[in-house]
């Protein structure tokens, strides 16, 4: 009889895992080997660290910029909504490991009933009921497993806010940066402009000038003063934007000059510019880095865990549910008669419900549960993809910002060389206007020019950073 026993419990224990309402999850969806893509300029050797396992206070040198971050993941209203969402699905995996116990209540009850002209008759129950779900098909072992995975999607949604919010406060702080420098430039450039306005004015005065020379030359300083203003209002607005993610009233941002602290790559040499540009010092690993850094795609991982565990408890629903009830507690209501003082009352019930026909709603729950499963799993393969586009993407904006940088370089000072040699040639009437007007918008152009370069730059690396999983620490 033992055997016999053993023999039906390992039938028993057999088909259910064979059905797979007890498996736990494993991750089998095949992702691509190149997410990188083919481009041999940014593929590494294999083993590599990667920029991303750098803590955002390494990557992000600039004191003040630290300031501001830390002030952010402070006060942030998206970062604190992503914390409330992590501790309700905590919640919700504490009730979830509860369900395994059984569950407790006292239900006291009392009645006065009168029949005819007898006296009345008082009642009272006061039982302490219990009830308990035995958990034989997995049906609560997969809800559980299930809000686990819930909980780690709001924690990885929780990092992925996180590393969004550093990457947007040093976006903002580094265009405040570079406006600054424009800025600098503009009010060098009107200073002189100004100069050259008035030696055309004594020009003229003297005869050696045409009044239309003059009027060009005015006009071309005036629109620089409209660029300075301009330049000044970018500079509120983006104070404001940064003031919105600090979750602050507007105010005036601190900040250090542009180049005084660059992002971080120990290893390079040369000025800041090009240790920020040179893209051999932005190590950028393996895809397989990537899947373990980024919280997004760790997300749609647990995604499709949560899926797996939720087809696991559509099937474990086609399976008989087991409650024991019982109670236990004083009453005086002994079926037909009453009995003063109560006695103790003890019950017992076992239920066992097997699904016959329930309106196709229980086929209907494990369809849509695969279909769920399916759908994510594909999903995340394209997220994939899309992570190694925008790494692919952002080495491909490091690489071009850093080749632009050289040749502004050098424009800026041919055109710097070639204004002050066509100013001289003006002074000695060997020139015209419009050759020193030509010179003097094409510098402030090339200088304008180059400072948003060096800005698409730095966006570009703090791109890489977080597309390779970077701001999670």
């Amino acid at each position: 009889m033992k055997v016999k026993n053993i023999i039906a419990v390992a039938a028993v224990g057999f088909m259910l895992t064979g059905c797979g309402i007890y498996n736990k999850y494993e991750q089998k969806t095949p992702t691509p080997a190149d997410a990188f893509g083919s481009d041999q300029s940014i593929q590494t050797a294999s083993g590599e660290s990667t920029i991303a396992q750098m803590s955002w206070r390494e990557f992000f040198t600039d004191p003040l910029l630290q300031q501001l971050i830390e002030e952010a993941l402070a006060n942030n209203t998206d970062l604190n909504s992503a914390r409330i969402a992590v501790e309700k699905s905590q919640a919700a995996l504490t009730a979830a490991k509860l369900a395994y116990l059984p569950s407790l209540a006292l239900a006291p009850q009392g009645t006065l009933a009168k029949f005819d002209d007898n006296p009345w008759s008082k009642t009272y129950n006061l039982p302490l009921q219990l009830s308990m779900d035995v958990d034989v098909f997995g049906s609560i072992t997969n809800k559980k497993r299930a809000a686990k995975a819930v909980l780690l999607q709001a924690q990885m949604r929780q990092e992925a806010v996180r590393s969004n919010l550093i990457s947007v406060t040093a976006q903002h702080y580094m265009m405040l940066q570079v406006l600054d420098r424009q800025l600098e430039i503009l009010m060098q450039t009107d200073s002189l402009w100004n100069e050259s306005l008035m030696t055309e004015q004594t020009l003229w005065e003297n005869g050696k000038a045409y009044s239309t020379a003059v009027n060009q030359m005015e006009a071309s300083y005036l629109n620089v003063k409209t660029q300075i203003l301009d330049t000044r209002r970018n500079i509120r607005t983006v104070e404001n934007a940064l003031c919105k993610l600090l979750a602050v009233a507007p105010r005036h941002i601190e900040r250090q000059a542009w180049g005084s602290s660059m992002l971080h790559h120990a290893e390079a040499k040369g000025d800041a510019e090009e240790r920020m540009f040179t893209t051999k010092y932005l190590k950028i690993g393996v895809p397989a880095q990537m899947l373990e850094n980024r919280p997004d795609i760790r997300m749609a991982n647990h995604a499709m865990e949560e899926a797996f565990y939720n087809t696991a408890a559509a099937r474990s629903a086609f399976y008989p549910s087991i409650t024991l009830n019982g109670s236990a507690g004083w009453t005086n209501s002994a079926g037909g008669m009453v009995v003063d003082p109560g006695k103790i009352l003890l019950s017992a019930i076992g239920t066992l419900t097997q699904p016959i026909f329930a309106r196709g709603k229980l086929i209907a729950n494990k369809k849509i549960a695969k279909l769920t499963e399916e759908d994510l799993q594909k999903k995340y393969v394209q997220m994939v993809i899309n992570a190694g586009n925008e790494v692919n993407e952002a080495m491909a904006d490091c690489m071009m910002a850093r080749d632009k940088h050289l040749f502004y370089k050098r424009q800026v000072q041919v055109l710097h060389e070639a204004y002050t040699g066509t100013h001289e040639l003006m002074d000695n009437g060997k020139a015209s206007y419009i050759e020193v007007l030509r010179a003097q918008e094409s510098l402030l152009d090339a200088q304008l020019s180059s400072a948003m370069n060096m800005y698409k730059g730095a966006e570009a690396v703090i791109a890489l950073y977080v597309a390779l999983g970077g701001g999670t620490k």
